[in-house]
């Protein structure tokens, strides 16, 4: 069996001050070469931490602690100088907010040369050329005048672009793509993710989607994981887990989106909200939000069993039958 490319096992990211306080909870989960997976779930659910995780990113108090496998490589995340190396070179990441991630006083040409010339020590002249071609590779009409522009006179599109091109500029082996069109029109929207579609494709590349629009993930990703309050409560292929949801969680996200396409004049909502970490102790965290719940959903942490097509942490799942799986068979 092929090793995956990426492989998570039984991540855990606790405040410092409060390691009882967790945003992300025993989650593993693996990504194959070539493949796009997404991380589902309403904000608050821990997908963004996750993925600061991988990259050894996380600030402040946060603190992460479990297994990292990428291609071949074990590391230990709470070692953040392990994880520096990977940023840029193996795995890249395009932020959520394209107008805050880039400085705003500073060239288009200079932030994205600079990028260049540092990791692949090229000459003033050589990184110019490859500016200019990073920027034509993601679409952009005219390199030499978005060179050298400034990130305020550029649209949102156009500058969201511009983050995917840096991305790109270490040729890495994997994206991670943090909600990268929550800030973009629809049309701007579409245009974003054929192009990262047709990137990921042309170079063989990995993805690591963050996103909480169900339709953007079953066009563009192979497989899901569903996040909720800092653990993994489904996974599967995107088809499986859309059409067939296992937990309850993904059943009542999947019916807000069918209400949106129905055309209904009042759509469906999940009721309450995502438990605030201090909330977060025993039991089954959706169960105060769940039509299936029972007593001992308060009280019983399900883990991750086979249910269906899917796995599912669930006590009640949309299907009876269900299997138990360990942390170690989620990450390969």
């Amino acid at each position: 069996m092929t090793k995956p490319l990426l492989s998570i096992t039984d991540l855990h990211v606790a405040l410092s001050d409060n390691p009882a306080l967790r945003p992300v909870d025993g989650v593993s989960f693996h990504i194959d070469s070539g493949e796009s997976v997404a991380l589902v779930g309403e904000s608050g659910c821990g997908k963004s931490v996750t993925s600061y995780s991988v990259l050894g990113l996380l600030e402040g108090s946060l603190a992460a602690h479990g297994e990292m496998v990428f291609d071949g490589r074990r590391f230990d995340m709470s070692d953040r100088g392990a994880l520096a190396p990977l940023r840029g070179t193996d795995i890249a990441m395009i932020p959520q907010d394209p107008g805050t991630s880039l400085n705003p006083v500073v060239s288009i040409e200079r932030q994205l040369g600079d990028l260049v010339r540092i990791h692949h020590k090229l000459s003033k002249r050589f990184a110019a050329k490859r500016v200019r071609e990073l920027l034509a590779r993601v679409g952009i009409p005219a390199p030499d005048r978005v060179a050298g522009a400034f990130p305020f006179e550029l649209s949102g599109g156009m500058r969201q672009r511009v983050l995917i091109a840096m991305a790109l500029a270490c040729e890495p082996t994997m994206l991670i793509a943090d909600e990268p069109t929550t800030a973009l029109d629809t049309t701007v929207q579409a245009q974003i993710m054929d192009l990262l579609q047709s990137l990921i494709a042309d170079e063989g590349m990995s993805m690591m989607f963050i996103s909480h629009d169900l339709g953007l993930v079953s066009q563009h990703c192979n497989r899901a994981y569903v996040m909720y309050a800092g653990k993994i409560v489904e996974s599967g292929s995107v088809d499986n887990v859309l059409r067939e949801p296992e937990h309850p969680y993904t059943h009542a996200l999947v019916d807000c989106l069918e209400s949106m396409n129905s055309g209904a004049r009042r759509l469906k909502t999940v009721r309450g909200i995502v438990p605030a970490l201090p909330d977060r102790k025993h039991g089954c965290h959706f169960a105060p939000r769940c039509d299936r719940a029972g007593d001992e959903c308060l009280s019983i942490s399900p883990e991750l069993e086979r249910s269906g097509h899917s796995l599912a942490a669930c006590l009640h799942p949309m299907t009876v039958s269900h299997q138990h799986v360990s942390a170690s068979e989620v990450a390969r």
